[in-house]
């Protein structure tokens, strides 16, 4: 049985999104599975405390590398040139990298790396040229070196055929855990009285303030519903890390006097999300790119009516159980939508994103190609 590493290098607490989720999800889900494995958690200086809960498990341990992932560039250099021998000399020959980062050569070691979209290559201009630069070389070297890479998608997998035309036999598709923890909620009342909302009397949005997240189209509608005095909440609560499409953001809502009517939470506990989510007269998911989307799972999973777009991987990740708007940007076709929703949540097979699923798929996977 092969030691294989995860390379955690990458993950800086709290300020990456999605992947993160994806990561503790999944080793929560291997600490659950019952059978033989072993790992080596490749943590970094400044965030292995926050793995080190998973070495009461005697199948994992801790590595820490002499770096700090805060500094990207120091990490990068380090991951580049010093990784392969830090691997060799503490006898690891197999690695598994949940991002699409790595080193430039394999210099000895075999890697499987995760594709989760090609975001930067659809959209540079919402990418400094570095950023470009940098995730178009590591998706070049993903695909010529990794002896495998793992999509979280069809459409995933799909568009990086067609990009760097490699064989699709070499790209495995496995979904992401996006399945919570449905007893992680609060309060009703205290979420209610902090966020100044009434049981079913508002929406609810989880994403990252940038562009392709088509936040102010949901303003728009904030607005439309507002002027018209429509019998539709014109309330909207709006959570997630800052980005690139803040500053636009925050003055739409300004500009339109939507201060007591749309509220950015900024980031908030899982306990408050879930809440949100259960509460709420809609969650709305304007996105126009993703490669794969956890928002409207996770609030399909807490019995939300969902509204989202017909885009890139949407329909693919909520099984065609959600509401389409065809085109995002329409803010009279959001509201046809919001005025008559289906809600089909009791279709929609949740089982295939559970992090015990996924863990024997991923552990499958890696202990066959390691």
């Amino acid at each position: 049985m092969h030691n294989i590493a995860i390379d955690l290098l990458w993950l800086r607490p709290g300020k990456v999104g999605g992947t993160e989720f994806y990561i503790r999800n999944l080793l929560d889900g291997f600490v659950q599975l019952d059978r033989p494995f072993q790992l080596t958690l490749l943590v970094s200086k400044d965030n292995r405390k926050t793995f080190e809960h998973y070495t009461k498990d005697a199948r994992i341990t801790l590595l820490e590398a002499d770096i700090v992932s805060a500094n990207i560039a120091g990490r990068i250099l380090w991951q580049f040139f010093c990784q392969n021998r830090f691997l060799r000399k503490n006898s690891l020959r197999q690695c598994f990298i949940p991002v699409y980062c790595r080193p430039l050569f394999n210099g000895g070691i075999t890697y499987i790396n995760t594709i989760h979209d090609l975001q930067a290559a659809h959209y540079p201009e919402y990418h400094p040229f570095h950023e470009i630069a940098y995730s178009k070389l590591c998706w070049w070297i993903d695909a010529g070196f990794s002896k495998k890479i793992i999509a979280t998608t069809n459409y995933v997998k799909s568009d990086i055929v067609k990009r760097y035309k490699i064989r699709a036999d070499k790209i495995e598709v496995l979904n992401i855990p996006a399945m919570v923890n449905l007893n992680e909620t609060e309060s009703f009342e205290n979420v209610s009285r902090k966020f100044h909302i009434t049981d079913g009397g508002y929406y609810y949005t989880v994403a990252q303030m940038i562009p392709h997240k088509n936040l102010e189209t949901l303003i728009r509608v904030m607005a439309e519903l507002r002027d018209r005095k429509s019998s539709l909440p014109a309330r909207l609560l709006v959570s997630g890390i800052s980005g690139n499409a803040s500053d636009s953001v925050r003055s739409l809502i300004k500009e339109n006097r939507l201060e007591d009517i749309v509220t950015l939470t900024g980031f908030i506990s899982n306990e408050e999300r879930n809440t949100l989510y259960k509460h709420c007269r809609a969650f709305l998911f304007p996105s126009i790119f993703e490669g794969f989307g956890m928002p409207p799972v996770e609030a399909m999973a807490f019995g939300a009516t969902v509204i989202t777009t017909d885009r890139t991987s949407i329909p693919e990740v909520t099984q065609g159980k959600a509401n389409y708007v065809e085109d995002p940007f329409d803010t009279e076709a959001w509201i046809r939508v919001m005025e008559s929703p289906v809600k089909r949540n009791d279709e929609f097979d949740f089982t295939i994103y559970s992090r015990a699923y996924l863990a024997e798929k991923y552990m499958d996977f890696l202990q066959e190609n390691l």
